[in-house]
């Protein structure tokens, strides 16, 4: 039985449409989910969208539409945009459906079973926008004397009655587990902030709100909706059966990757291991904080009018080379940058150019000249040479991808593609065409079986366009790794090949 691995995104706050930020992370995960199953896992995947809390019935007002209404038309904008990013997730959660208040009550009342919930009265520093609590101590203070969240977010005094979880309780529980699972936190950076954050010292968090009404009820306590993180960090166990269905959550969770930005990094390493310690529940094996996406450099933001529609990027420039992009130019874990150029050059300088040009005239090559057939050809050690290093490469690739060093991994599946583009020159086969047509087939032959290699390791990234190269190589089952053992190019019927990668141009202002 193959082993399971459950990978999931944040769910996403839709007080607004999906940005390129969300698309980067949808994007991130599908190739780690892709890879996963390639390799033989057990995948279960898992995206979808935060519905509750105070920014959502804020934007509601504004809009002067009932909440739940905008929740549903928001949603349905991150629901399209997975769907057209070829997302293949298992569940597209929403916090709204049944099942998850059930299993937010559920750990809500195993918290308060194990007597870490206790009714009083709070009173400190809230950001509606990061929908956090903040200690005085973390505020700083805008030029116009006005109090900032440690995101440059503004602060409002709250006071109401709430319930509070004990944090303050988990501190060393927490400062134990960190050590054990040096992994837990991931990039190193996101994990030394943590530490330092933790050893400073916990406060008891709130986690009710008595002045708004949209949100899971707590239990036995009329009047009070859960804090939005308690139930919006929840869904990754309704997603795994909890709390009742045993088969399926016995067999996902823990979740092995929670794929997160790097500005959501406390809640999941804090909030969400000290709540399921209290719960008695299985932590998550890893937490990764990507970076962000900036336009140019330039952080984007509303007001500067720089925010970029993921939609009208794959429009405008396919759907593949944007996932190609973002995976290969930005270094996974850091911030990135991206530019219309950038995404242009990219694509036509590793896709159409290099991986789709090498395709294009081998393929072109076979049908115009031999009728799409190849026959056994005479082998010399430059054959075993360049697959070795084809290997070499995907191998690379493999073992980056596991390590979620994407960039780097592509890195290396390029090395591979460009040995095939140095093998091609060289042996020239339309040269030995007409002087030696027995190593002719030898060397096209040997490319056929390259490329088809090179194909398979990067489906996880570009899926439909590889699986396309794949389709005109007449590779069939493509969606495991087994694929990459010993075939024979001359039992293929090669057809005149389409070309795969297109030239991008630049998008007219």
């Amino acid at each position: 039985m193959s082993e399971p691995y459950y990978i999931t995104t944040a769910i996403h706050y839709p007080n607004g449409r999906p940005h390129i930020g969300h698309a980067y992370e949808m994007i991130a995960a599908d190739a780690i989910a892709r890879f996963q199953r390639q390799a033989g896992r057990d995948v279960r995947f898992q995206t979808g969208t935060d519905e509750h809390g105070l920014k959502m019935v804020k934007t509601a007002r504004d809009r002067g539409v009932e909440v739940r209404a905008l929740a549903d038309e928001m949603s349905g904008y991150f629901h399209d945009m997975a769907s057209k990013l070829n997302i293949g997730y298992d569940r597209f959660i929403r916090t709204v459906e049944p099942d998850h208040y059930v299993a937010s009550q559920a750990i809500w009342r195993a918290m308060a079973d194990a007597g870490d919930l206790y009714l009083d009265r709070y009173e400190g520093w809230y950001s509606v926008r990061d929908e956090a609590f903040y200690e005085e101590k973390e505020l700083t203070l805008a030029e116009d004397g006005a109090k900032l969240s440690p995101q440059g977010t503004p602060v409002e005094w709250t006071a109401e009655e709430t319930w509070f979880f004990r944090l303050s309780k988990y501190q060393q529980p927490l400062l134990d587990f960190y050590a054990s699972q040096p992994d837990f936190i991931r990039p190193e950076s996101r994990r030394n902030e943590i530490l330092r954050f933790v050893e400073g010292g916990l406060s008891d968090l709130s986690v009710s709100r008595t002045s708004f009404d949209w949100g899971v009820p707590v239990p036995d306590s009329p009047g009070h909706v859960m804090y939005v993180w308690v139930d919006a960090l929840t869904n990754y166990i309704t997603g795994a059966g909890y709390p009742d269905d045993n088969a399926l959550f016995s067999k996902y969770w823990p979740a092995n990757l929670h794929l997160i930005g790097k500005d959501i990094v406390r809640f999941h390493t804090v909030y969400w291991p000290a709540f399921l310690m209290s719960a008695k529940l299985p932590l998550p094996k890893q937490v990764f904080g990507h970076g962000f996406l900036l336009n140019r450099g330039e952080k984007m933001s509303k007001s500067v009018g720089n925010v970029v529609d993921p939609m009208q990027l794959a429009e405008l420039y396919g759907v593949d080379p944007l996932r190609y992009f973002l995976l290969r130019d930005v270094s996974f874990g850091q911030d990135g940058t991206f530019s219309d150029e950038a995404i242009v050059t990219r694509s036509n300088a590793d896709l159409s150019n290099s991986f789709g040009n090498l395709a294009q005239r081998t393929l072109a090559f076979i049908a115009k000249n031999l009728g799409g057939q190849l026959e056994a050809g005479r082998s010399e050690p430059a054959d075993a040479e360049l697959l070795a290093e084809v290997d070499a490469a995907t191998r690379e690739f493999v073992t980056q991808f596991d390590d979620l060093a994407l960039s780097q991994g592509i890195e290396a599946w390029m090395r591979g593609v460009f040995a095939c583009n140095a093998y091609i020159d060289t042996q020239a086969p339309w040269a030995l065409r007409k002087t030696d047509p027995e190593r002719m087939h030898a060397v096209l032959g040997t490319l056929v079986d390259a490329i088809r290699r090179l194909a398979i390791a990067i489906l996880p990234v570009i899926p439909t366009s590889a699986a396309a190269v794949l389709d005109q190589l007449g590779v069939s089952g493509r969606d495991h790794a087994a694929l990459l053992g010993d075939w024979d190019p001359t039992t293929a019927q090669l057809t005149a090949p389409n070309p795969v990668f297109p030239r991008l141009e630049l998008a007219a202002e």
